[in-house]
């Protein structure tokens, strides 16, 4: 018999589109995909370099479960760098992603019953991953017109004697939205009252289109106390299948997150950390000629949507996402539970372009497209997608 987890969990909707995309293209038909979250770029030169040089010097042996010196030491450096953040590298744990980072942090400090605070629309996997890890997600609806950020107020009228944590993903998946300093802020100093740990996700630092980046753990000792940094490889350096996340945390936190991955990991491939050093350190042009080009995208991809009668999105300064408003289509489209479930169905089966439909993101009046994909596919899918509502 499966255990109860497993049946208070929900499958995940991107790879059910994944797999249902994989099947049409089998069949001979001519799929535009744009529901995929992964960067279209190869890895950098040296990272691949580097990680080949590794495997011919046999660096294939265990190592310290938080993660290489060299690899810690560079993150270490990159806080400093780019977030006005200091840690020792005994503070920073490497993980087999961001996922496995998230996870470790929540099986560190949630307890069966608490409860943890998500934002809607969120990350697909967040609720699902707090179930797992025995807490409670406390979903808290957030407002278009702030661009789906959440406000002090919103978290302060969740709090509960239980709440344990705050998930604040920025720049945002799936919105593309990006919190101000100010707003940042008012909601540590809201955690800091209520004894609330942060989880900062924070994979889409480097892809942004505006220039103020605030790190939550740099707004101050307090803040950088109660703050659990996310961060990895697979966005900004387009290497999702290395599997290779960070948490940055307090000493106990860290110490507890090493001791853990000790038991259910070891650490993550040594292949991958060593190729990780050399992106980090030596491939920051690369990433940001990929950050111009999926700035272009958008940049194109929002004068077709702006063609589109009666279509609204979110303007993203981060991440490579446009989360766009189908409800005024709603009387529209016969369906029974999920009104974006039934139109990205009909988008992918009559024109053939594969979107998220943006229940899986806790909103269902959205649907979810991702720009990194090359132009050409993005503007025949958006057109496609015009098409679609032309018809309706």
């Amino acid at each position: 018999m499966l255990s109860s987890k497993i049946s208070k969990i929900t499958p995940s909707f991107t790879i059910g589109i994944s797999t249902k995309v994989n099947e049409l293209k089998a069949q001979g038909e001519d799929i535009i995909n744009l529901s995929i979250g992964e960067p279209d770029f190869p890895t950098p030169v040296n990272a691949r370099i580097a990680a080949v040089i590794a495997i011919n010097k046999n660096k294939t042996k265990y190592d310290a479960a938080s993660g290489l010196k060299d690899l810690r030491n560079a993150i270490k450096n990159k806080l400093e760098v780019e977030n006005q953040l200091s840690y020792d590298i005994d503070q920073i744990v490497v993980s087999s992603g961001a996922k496995h980072a998230i996870t470790n942090t929540l099986i560190a400090l949630t307890d069966h019953g608490d409860e943890v605070i998500i934002p809607a629309p969120y990350w697909v996997s967040y609720p699902e991953m707090v179930k797992l890890t025995g807490g409670t997600p406390v979903v808290v609806n957030t407002k278009k017109e702030n661009g789906f950020k959440l406000t002090a107020e919103e978290l302060k009228a969740s709090i509960t004697e239980k709440t344990k944590l705050l998930f604040i993903t920025n720049p945002s998946n799936p919105t593309g939205s990006l919190y101000s300093k100010d707003e940042l802020i008012e909601i540590v100093n809201v955690c800091i009252e209520n004894n609330i740990y942060i989880l900062a996700d924070e994979i889409y630092e480097k892809i942004r289109y505006v220039d103020e980046f605030v790190s939550i753990a740099s707004l101050s000792e307090k803040a950088k106390e109660i703050t659990i940094t996310i961060n990895g490889l697979s966005k900004s350096a387009a290497m999702t299948g290395w599997r290779i996340g960070y948490t940055a945390s307090n000493k106990e936190i860290a110490k507890a997150i090493a001791s853990l991955q000790g038991h259910l990991v070891s650490h993550p491939s040594t292949i991958s950390q060593y190729a990780s050093v050399a992106a980090l350190t030596e491939c920051h042009h690369e990433m940001k000629t990929m950050v111009h080009q999926y700035e272009y995208r958008k940049n194109e991809a929002v004068k077709i949507l702006d063609q589109i009668s009666g279509l609204d999105y979110i303007k993203p300064e981060g991440a490579f996402y446009l989360f766009m408003d189908i409800s005024s289509y709603k009387e529209k489209l016969q369906y029974e539970d999920s009104y974006s479930i039934a139109f990205c169905d009909m988008l992918l089966e009559k024109f053939k372009c594969a979107a998220v439909p943006g229940i899986a993101f806790g909103n269902d009046d959205f649907i979810r497209i991702s720009y990194a994909t090359d132009i050409e596919s993005l503007k025949e899918g958006l057109n496609r997608l015009k098409s679609m509502i032309e018809s309706l």
